[in-house]
């Protein structure tokens, strides 16, 4: 990692990493640890703003393993467009890290850990020669803060962002991309209302090589690019959940549905989910 780039993340992360004296999430009487998983059916998946599907439904699961300590491990998955990812066709995160209240203020809880992003077989079932054994993954780090309703996280990519630089054939790579998420969460007459902005800081994204997906034509990539969501959901009982989810983004064309394909990624769009934990 350059130089300054990494002055700038320590002086992001600096609050969180001089937390040592983080309280227990856990109360004294719960279990030592506890895993919890989860099934979802959704009729999309979106990651942050855009479409991984080309806007079809996706079948999605995970596991949590969590320590009264505040460590804890997962892993999620979700099925993807074959022809987005390079021949893969489930994406799989495997993540760690640590929770614990905040000392000096009230209520907050902070979170830091890191999260990378497999995609199996991508490069292996190519859908061109061109892209022949190029695989595709990502690896990022971040820190949160959480208080009541309202949470704010902040990933940092520590390679290129998804092979994005390599896979264009761009000279520079994009490590150091950052997204920030600002999210609402509250429980109110029995339903889950939520609202979510997120802002995508794409390094190095001034390269001929990168192009904006469009229908009508492709212009060069912007910095950032915002997406927003609103959402509402209802918990029938027994962890089943059915939600409802608006999708939209500040650049619907910043990503598009395939690997060699024209058509945007980020067109606005309402998608259902049902969800059941166990």
């Amino acid at each position: 990692m350059k130089k300054g780039c990494t002055i700038r993340l320590l002086t992001l992360l600096a609050p969180l990493l001089m937390l040592t004296s983080w309280g227990q999430v856990a109360k004294a009487q719960e279990p030592e640890a506890k895993l919890t998983g989860n099934m979802s059916l959704m009729g999309d998946y979106r990651f942050r703003g855009f479409t991984q599907t080309n806007y079809a439904p996706a079948m999605q699961g995970g596991l949590d393993w969590e320590h009264r300590s505040g460590l804890y491990l997962g892993n999620w998955n979700s099925s993807v467009a074959q022809n987005l990812y390079n021949g893969a066709t489930i994406e799989m995160d495997f993540y760690g890290g640590f929770k614990g209240a905040v000392p000096g203020l009230m209520g907050t809880i902070g979170d830091v850990g890191a999260i990378y992003y497999l995609y199996p077989k991508s490069g292996v079932d190519s859908i061109s020669m061109d892209y022949a054994n190029k695989a595709i993954n990502n690896t990022e780090i971040y820190a949160g803060l959480t208080n009541g309703p309202l949470s704010l996280k902040v990933n940092y990519a520590t390679s290129d962002y998804f092979r994005y630089a390599y896979l264009s054939g761009a000279p520079l790579s994009t490590k150091g991309t950052t997204y920030m998420d600002l999210t609402f969460s509250k429980e109110y007459a029995g339903l889950v209302w939520g609202a979510h902005v997120g802002v995508l800081n794409l390094k190095n994204f001034n390269q001929s090589k990168f192009l904006m997906a469009s229908d009508a034509g492709s212009p060069g990539l912007v910095q950032t690019v915002n997406d927003y969501r609103v959402s509402l959901g209802r918990d029938f009982g027994d962890n089943a959940v059915v939600s409802a989810t608006y999708y939209s983004t500040s650049k619907r064309a910043y990503f598009q549905t395939d690997l060699t394909g024209l058509h945007s990624a980020g067109k606005p769009g309402l998608v259902l989910g049902f969800t059941k934990g166990f």
